[in-house]
């Protein structure tokens, strides 16, 4: 239960919450952490802070205070790979990536958390790319005493789910690249796909193990293919030969090789003519040759998702329609964008 009197007559009484202090453009931050006992001299301060009065707390049996039911949500939301501080910060709790991942959020479970109402959750989007130490949710009551019922059955919520909010680590992967068509094939241009795949790879802790080029035949694509699996490399990625013309044959190819649910084509831009399957339990990959043009495409938004060992099939491409069209910003800001969101 709550009470108030005028901050003149609560000096020596105990601050039951943290008071902010917000200046535009300058801070935001706490001007007096809960457990403070209020002086005389802070009463100025207070009311320059527009706090005129001040809450007298008596908890209740079932009323819960916001620093513990912060403490006791995180506790819930937080999944493999997350971590957060013992301690809240003005009645919240941030949440934080252990290591290197992607984020994973049960959106559903998420949105059913949220519509409790006194509690709340915010996360980064689903399938970010994240670093070690980086901010991926926060969380708090809203109110500063609240109903322990509610509290516990948000818990309930988060832990029926099996956590909202997870970290799942990348696998590191030795990728075969394979580029097709016979105008690189038989050095008509330069090849730029390697360079690109590499530094792509390298930024998430995998490595291009082999390289292999293919003329536009369906057999020589499923040789070279072939010829990856048998050197260990244990995800096979294709470049060029996605399009309509009658000479790209790619997609052919890698069904040729074995490949089973293929899927090709998404609602991307760039990269709807894009396939992904797998040939036994090793990923493949048909990148178009806007992989080549664009910095970031639907190859970007799979390919952390891969090394974490999901299947990526019709479902999950099509997903993808919802915030697949890429903005092509002059200065690439990805992933702090809304592609792939």
């Amino acid at each position: 239960m709550l009470q108030t009197i005028p901050v003149e007559q609560a000096v020596g009484m105990v601050l039951p919450h943290d008071i902010t202090v917000i200046i535009k453009d300058v801070k935001k931050g706490t001007a007096f952490k809960k457990g403070h006992i209020i002086q005389t001299s802070d009463i100025d301060l207070l009311k320059q802070l527009g706090k005129d009065n001040i809450y007298v707390l008596h908890l209740g049996e079932n009323d819960i205070h916001e620093n513990e039911a912060a403490i006791l949500l995180a506790g819930s939301l937080a999944g493999v790979g997350v971590i957060f501080p013992p301690t809240p910060q003005e009645g919240k709790i941030t949440l934080y990536a252990e290591y290197d991942g992607l984020l994973r959020v049960n959106k559903d479970a998420l949105l059913a958390f949220n519509m409790l109402g006194e509690v709340m959750c915010s996360t980064l989007h689903n399938y970010t790319p994240v670093h070690k130490g980086e901010i991926v949710a926060g969380t708090r009551l809203i109110p500063l005493i609240g109903d322990r019922k509610l509290v516990e059955t948000a818990q309930n919520l988060a832990a029926d789910a099996g956590s909202i909010v997870s970290v799942h680590p990348l696998l590191s992967k030795k990728i075969g690249l394979v580029i097709t068509g016979n105008e690189v094939f038989y050095g008509r241009i330069e090849d730029r796909f390697e360079e690109v795949l590499r530094e792509k790879a390298l930024g998430y802790g995998s490595t291009v193990q082999t390289v292999k080029k293919a003329p536009d035949n369906k057999e020589s694509i499923a040789a070279e293919i072939s010829a990856c699996i048998a050197e260990e490399c244990d995800l096979i990625i294709t470049s060029g030969g996605m399009s309509v013309d009658p000479d790209d044959v790619t997609k052919e190819g890698i069904i040729a090789a074995g490949a089973t649910t293929a899927v090709y084509g998404t609602p991307v831009l760039p990269g709807a003519m894009f396939l992904s399957g797998m040939i036994r339990d090793i990923p493949v990959l048909g990148l178009p040759a806007c992989g080549m043009y664009h910095k970031i495409t639907v190859f970007d938004l799979v390919f952390p998702r891969i090394l974490t060992g999901e299947a990526i099939g019709r479902k999950e491409l099509a997903e993808l329609g919802h915030g697949g069209l890429c903005r092509n910003c002059k200065v690439c800001h990805y992933p702090v964008c809304n592609f792939g969101k």
